[in-house]
């Protein structure tokens, strides 16, 4: 089982992209869900027995284990705890246990979650890959998502640090933006890079400051200071005093997603928690969140690094 989470905080509330890592734990708690990630891509279904034979290892993995057919090199390690351990990161599989709890024990509760070990294990190898795949290419005409939309990215020395175009007459399929950056052919991958996440950052303040002037009013809440997060683990946090923070990489998604994070966020400064009523709030706002909240966890971000 998992440590049980650190309370939080009374005075501030936060919005989670699920976890930081994709880290998926076994014990009374629920799994975590994977943060979420662009371009989309088909959900992980889960395996289907009989499972082709994989080998997956830990690389600090000092143990192994056969798990319906599958070797299994895992990190173990002895904890001031009551029970048995298991978490399937990025990395692999990782088991805890107190002194007293025999190895055979260990392997023998491993074995009794073996398909939902070897299932997290097998979302975490696609994951990874469509990480990958979502890794940016920093270079003239990669593309990067932009509110929703496909933005093509236009090396332009003629331009002055980065414009946004866009083509009304686009063919169907094609992308009609286009962000021309005042950069000399042949720039550095890096100040690519950098230029376009500074336009985005703008942008991204822009839409949000746009975004919370709309619904801070239907709230009746008043914010008092307004920033930008980089956040790995989380979309958005509120404060007591009236504070706000959102996660930049929100600017990646379309609008309906946008106004769920600030709605949610705002409806902290009404109540400091998520009980019945604080969903009650964002609902009066943003009706069918449900399908905001499940974009989050579904739609893959670009990797800039």
């Amino acid at each position: 089982m998992p440590r049980p989470a650190t309370a939080p905080d009374p005075a501030q509330l936060s919005l989670f992209a699920d976890a930081s890592q994709g880290v998926a734990s076994a014990g009374l708690s629920a799994p975590v869900a994977a943060l979420p990630t662009w371009p989309a891509a088909p959900a992980v279904t889960p395996m289907a027995a009989p499972w082709p034979a994989a080998t997956f290892r830990h690389p600090n993995a000092q143990r192994e284990v056969h798990l319906d057919g599958h070797r299994v090199g895992y990190e173990f390690r002895r904890a001031r705890r009551k029970s048995i351990g298991f978490v399937v990161g990025p990395d692999g599989l990782s088991v805890s246990a107190p002194r007293w709890v025999g190895v055979g024990e260990v392997e023998s509760a491993l074995r009794e979650k073996a398909r939902w070990i070897l299932r997290k294990l097998q979302e975490q190898h696609e994951r990874s890959r469509r990480l990958q795949q979502a890794r940016v290419d920093w270079r003239d005409g990669t593309a990067i998502p932009f509110l929703g939309e496909t933005v093509i990215v236009v090396i332009d020395p003629r331009a002055t640090g980065a414009m946004l175009n866009t083509a009304a007459d686009a063919l169907p399929g094609v992308p009609r933006l286009t962000l021309h950056v005042g950069l000399p052919q042949g720039a550095a991958p890096d100040q690519l890079r950098d230029t376009v996440q500074s336009w985005l950052q703008r942008q991204a303040r822009r839409v949000f400051e746009e975004r919370c002037a709309v619904f801070a009013p239907r709230l009746g809440v008043c914010i008092r200071r307004l920033s930008l997060s980089s956040a790995a683990t989380r979309w958005g946090s509120a404060s007591a005093d009236g504070s706000i923070r959102l996660n930049w990489r929100l600017v990646h998604f379309a609008l309906p997603v946008i106004d769920y994070v600030v709605a949610h966020e705002l409806a902290h400064l009404r109540e400091m928690n998520h009980s019945d009523a604080f969903w009650d709030v964002v609902r009066s706002v943003i009706p069918n969140f449900e399908s905001a909240r499940g974009t989050l966890r579904t739609e893959v971000l670009p990797v800039f690094d």
